[in-house]
């Protein structure tokens, strides 16, 4: 079964109606019945922060999300560990010409690590690693 990485800008845009990506990431998602997703705890780190300063409904709203992520038999969700916080600050120090986040660090070991090369997301810094984006 096919694999695909999922980036924080995929649940945001599926999460909030409003944002420039929700219809998009609503077409892909039916698409996405076959295959497995894997995220990590940084992503959902951040998307939980992304929505950190919404009203307490949607506060409440994510944390479902994020259980229901959790709980979902086809969502591996990988966790920070010493040894991937230490390779993705590996990677963070050796792109200093490049805007990536730690997250995007951590997203982009992991997905090299699981020979992963399709991650849900349109940020363009994953292009710059050779990954392709599918929003």
């Amino acid at each position: 079964m096919k694999s695909v990485f999922v980036d924080t800008l995929y649940w945001v845009a599926l999460t909030n109606s409003n944002d420039q990506w929700h219809e998009r990431a609503k077409s892909i998602q039916a698409s996405l019945v076959s295959c497995n997703l894997i995220t990590t705890e940084a992503v959902l780190i951040e998307y939980l922060n992304y929505f950190s300063l919404y009203n307490s409904f949607m506060r409440q709203t994510v944390v479902g999300i994020t259980n229901d992520i959790l709980e979902d038999s086809k969502i591996e969700v990988v966790p920070i560990t010493h040894d991937l916080f230490l390779s993705s600050l590996t990677l963070y120090e050796h792109r200093p010409d490049k805007g990536y986040s730690m997250v995007d660090c951590i997203s982009m070991i992991v997905m090299r690590n699981r020979n992963l090369s399709e991650v849900l997301t349109h940020d363009k810094h994953f292009t710059q690693e050779g990954f392709s984006i599918l929003l």
